[in-house]
């Protein structure tokens, strides 16, 4: 990214040396990859993935609103879900993800009612399991405050690493934060928390923070949109007690744009966090695609570089800064090993057809490589055809 044009050297599945280009000459053809005229970069995370509801908009067709309304046609289409239908789904996007450049990825999964609340969890756990050895997968509990503790307890006893669920839409949010926090403290997990995703409701992120202040195990805030409506001194107070908690904060711009501000005729707010008083004031900062043509979001190109877009044009971050968000910020966030373009690092890699990131953002090119510790694990390469235009005519020179 700092436009030098180097050798990188993988041990395994690290970064053994970074050179300067031509120092460790050609290479032996069959392990080496030729990227002239690409940018090597530290490959995306995505912190904040739905993978059980990924790709289901075709066969609900909700209508299009806000979180309410995608809430309900969700819940209306999961009783006919099987555990086959919803790791198809979840292969074909983590897979899709992978081509991108994703090479980790943290998804939530729903507790589903009925008498089978595990038909995610057992779906995505099959999907981690498949696709070991190409990407990493965080899995995170998803419940209403109706969804009983033992539902939450069954999934991590399935395999799921982490407690999640979504206070803001409990009639009692300080409660049901406090309840989904005993459960992860009782089973000494983290947390990863579907936080005041609304435009009006009442503040609980700076509650979340002062309740895990000490905690070792990783604590992340998804969405925080209700921190971006607050005036300045309040919405730098609940900064403060974030920081002081090192508590991860999560934004999902084009889901919450999506979602967010149908009731407002004029002057539409964004919907999204406080992305820029957040990564001033050095928080722990990452961004994720979070739905992905689903009832929460009918769009979406499972690409890192479009949710790092967003952040510049919706978040007013550097490009840099957006790029980190969902690479190298959101590694951390995830409590993953650092990927970085050092020796040492970890070798997740991703190199992207452009001069430099500027470039690689705006474009997104398609001819790309993945690597997964220090594997190629995707490859794509585009070619495009444009007619020449005619030659102009020759007029002589105005008199």
């Amino acid at each position: 990214m700092d436009g030098t044009v180097v050798d990188v050297r993988l041990d395994g599945g690290s970064i053994g040396a970074v050179v300067p280009g031509g120092t460790l000459g050609p290479g032996d053809p069959d392990s080496t990859l030729e990227l002239d005229g690409f940018l090597l970069l530290p490959a995306p995370a995505d912190p904040h993935a739905h993978l059980d509801k990924a790709l289901s908009w075709g066969a609900i067709r909700p209508p299009m609103g806000d979180l309410r309304l995608a809430i309900e046609s969700w819940h209306a289409y999961s009783d006919q879900m099987t555990v086959d239908e919803i790791a198809d789904r979840a292969r074909a996007q983590a897979l899709t993800m992978l081509a991108h450049g994703t090479t980790a990825i943290r998804s939530h999964v729903d507790l589903l009612p009925g008498p089978d609340p595990l038909r995610g969890v057992h779906a995505l756990v099959r999907v981690r399991d498949e696709l070991r050895g190409l990407l990493d997968l965080e899995l995170v509990t998803l419940g209403g405050y109706l969804t009983p503790a033992e539902d939450h307890e069954a999934a991590l006893a399935a395999g799921v690493d982490l407690v999640g669920g979504a206070p803001h839409l409990a009639p009692d949010a300080p409660a049901e934060l406090t309840r989904l926090l005993e459960i992860a403290r009782q089973r000494g997990v983290g947390v990863d928390i579907h936080t005041d995703e609304s435009l009006d409701c009442d503040v609980t992120l700076d509650v979340l923070a002062r309740a895990v202040v000490g905690w070792t195990a990783p604590v992340s805030a998804g969405h925080c949109v209700r921190l971006g409506t607050l005036d300045g001194p309040r919405r730098d107070q609940v900064i403060a007690d974030v920081l002081a908690a090192d508590v991860g904060v999560i934004a999902n711009p084009i889901t919450n744009l999506y979602l967010q501000g149908w009731d407002s005729d004029v002057a539409t707010p964004r919907g999204l966090t406080a992305v820029r008083a957040l990564v001033d004031a050095g928080v722990r900062f990452a961004a994720g695609a979070d739905n992905v043509r689903d009832p929460f979001n009918p769009l979406g190109r499972s690409d890192a570089l479009e949710t790092a877009m967003l952040l510049v044009v919706a978040g007013h971050l550097s490009v840099d800064q957006a790029y980190a968000a969902v690479s190298t910020g959101a590694r951390d966030v995830m409590g993953l090993p650092p990927a970085r373009i050092e020796p040492g690092a970890r070798a997740e890699l991703l190199a992207v057809r452009g001069d430099d990131l500027v470039e690689v953002v705006a474009t997104a090119s398609l001819d790309r490589y993945v690597l997964h510790a220090g594997r190629l694990v995707a490859l794509s390469e585009t070619h495009s055809r444009v007619a020449a235009p005619a030659l102009l005519p020759t007029y002589p020179e105005a008199r």
